[in-house]
């Protein structure tokens, strides 16, 4: 049982084998609390609520539930998914080389293995597939020694102990070894994945795909399909569905977007088994706020703006407010005082959020939360995953929609400070991989002043300062892919820490040093490029 911060604990068990049947063990039994759980090489991760399951309880559900059950026994055998598969990949040459066979003998050994989904990763849908029977595991396959700029979806491909099928077009250092048309993630589908961790999967050697099609072109045209639904809400929205709803009802237009402006609500937690991470409000808390003060639901859709420079054209009798990060706002061309609910007297009404002084990112809520289309429960855009509603440009219109929780308060002063410039302090907890790191690289990872790099997204803060050694056993040693948490402390190889954000992939394999406490992540939203960042341990030793 290793720690990894203040809501999640990472098992870690002897073999991939192992780390399959863990999770079929435990996803069998799971107690009030537990929020996911994460499979991935040699771990999983149990994420939870310590308001309903504390770290101490579920510590003794893990040992307990996986000391006296046989957790081979939950290992799903039904039926295998079966894929069809054309196998002429660029590199079936170079892996028959490899294996010292020919070409149609490396077709005819993978077809004829039973695989088995260990976890899915990388991307939403992407299945690491092992032997459903180790003694027919056939033998490993290094990836490319450089990685192709786009893997076509579809494409079939090994590496290490691992088969995998490319869900969609992305970048890959697989072994590419054929192609099938069989589409691996569809959002509109239920499930959205074809392959989820612990399902069977059989391989069927064809001479062709149906009707000649390249699978490449028909998963893809799939995907697009997917991403076109998720960008109503966002480039898109002024199109058809934006229209109409906006002919249906109220609707807030875009007249300028600012640096960068996504909807996001408080995300679809929960799926990251299938790869696909929460995502949602970067600033929990401004975004919480911002719905209060109009009377929203706080799950109730908003806008996260990126340094400023929106401006909206609001209907008549549109309840707003701005939080977060500081700087200049008005409606109509009079100032708004910060973090207070305005309204719009007359239609087309027009809010300016102008370049945040204080900050990083503000939250725009509308009484009645934004009405973008949902991709899997949730009107969040993920950027890593290309989920939900694409950011908005000039002339997206936003219908209004209906969360509303309950009168707009009567308020004048909300007690809170504009984000901090000077010196950002954050808590965190140790990491699960806090002892493949020096004594020297944990005293700087508390003793030093970072800084904020420009290489900072949603996806993780890059901190700039002192490489993090690590110890004599662990320098070189590969970390086979584990599950991530926002907040982690992912170290490079160069040693350099990089905080992992909302929008990070859900599993990784830098070793995590530390964990920021869940209550450091709306601060470390508002953190600026250049800004100092100290790190304080919350709890434990160093």
């Amino acid at each position: 049982m290793l720690p990894c911060g203040d809501r999640a604990l990472l098992v870690e068990v002897g073999s991939l084998e192992l780390a399959v049947a863990a999770h079929s063990a435990l996803a069998a039994a799971p107690p009030e609390g537990l929020l996911e759980l994460v499979p991935a090489a040699r771990t999983v991760l149990v994420r939870l609520d310590p308001r309903r399951l504390g770290l101490g309880h579920a510590e003794h559900w893990l040992r307990e539930t996986l000391a006296d059950a046989d957790p081979r026994a939950h290992l799903p055998e039904g039926a295998a998914v079966k894929l069809p598969v054309v196998y002429d990949g660029d590199d079936l040459a170079a892996v028959a080389e490899l294996w010292g066979c020919s070409p149609d003998a490396v077709a005819e050994r993978h077809a004829a293995t039973l695989w088995r989904c260990a976890f899915v990763g990388f991307a939403p849908g992407f299945p690491y597939l092992v032997p459903a029977d180790p003694a027919t595991a056939p033998p490993p396959v290094p990836r490319r020694a450089t990685s192709r700029p786009a893997v076509p979806a579809g494409a079939v491909a090994l590496a290490a102990e691992y088969a995998g099928v490319y869900p969609r077009s992305s970048p890959g250092g697989w072994q590419l070894i054929g192609r099938t048309d069989a589409t691996l993630w569809d959002a509109r589908r239920d499930p959205p994945a074809l392959v989820a961790p612990g399902a069977l999967v059989r391989f069927m050697s064809v001479r062709a795909l149906p009707g000649g099609a390249e699978p490449s072109a028909a998963a893809g045209e799939a995907a697009r399909a997917v991403d076109a639904d998720g960008a109503r809400g966002g480039a898109s929205a002024a199109g058809a569905a934006g229209a109409a709803a906006a002919g249906a009802a109220r609707a807030v237009r875009v007249l300028d977007p600012g640096a960068f402006t996504l909807v996001q609500d408080l995300g679809r937690p929960g799926r990251a088994a299938l790869g696909v991470g929460a995502a949602g409000a970067f600033d929990r808390a401004a975004h919480r706020l911002a719905n209060r003060l109009v009377g929203n639901d706080e799950t109730a859709a908003a806008l996260e703006v990126l340094l400023g420079g929106l401006t909206l054209a609001l209907p008549a009798g549109a309840w707003v407010a701005v939080t977060g990060g500081d700087g200049p706002v008005t409606l109509d061309g009079a100032s708004v005082p910060p973090r207070l609910p305005v309204h719009a007297e007359r239609d087309g009404a027009l809010l300016h959020v102008g370049r945040l002084e204080r900050g990083l990112r503000a939250s725009v809520a509308v009484r009645g939360g934004l009405d973008a289309p949902s991709e899997l429960g949730s009107r969040s855009r993920d950027t890593l995953a290309g989920l939900g509603p694409a950011a908005l440009t000039a002339g997206s219109i936003l219908a209004i929609g209906d969360a509303v929780a309950g009168p707009v308060p009567t308020i004048d002063l909300v007690p809170l400070d504009a984000p901090d410039d000077g010196p950002l302090e954050l808590a965190v907890r140790p990491g699960p991989r806090h002892d493949w790191f020096t004594t020297e690289a944990h005293d700087a990872l508390l003793d030093a002043e970072w800084r904020v790099s420009a290489r900072a997204d949603r996806t993780g803060v890059r901190l700039d300062g002192p490489a993090l050694a690590r110890t004599p056993e662990a320098a070189g040693r590969e970390l086979p892919s584990e599950g991530m948490l926002p907040g982690s402390i992912q170290v490079s190889p160069d040693g350099a820490p990089t905080i992992l954000g909302p929008d990070a992939p859900v599993t990784g394999g830098y070793p995590v040093i530390a964990v920021v406490t869940d209550a450091g992540l709306d601060a470390l939203a508002q953190a600026r490029p250049g800004q100092a960042v100290r790190l304080r341990l919350a709890t434990g030793r160093r």
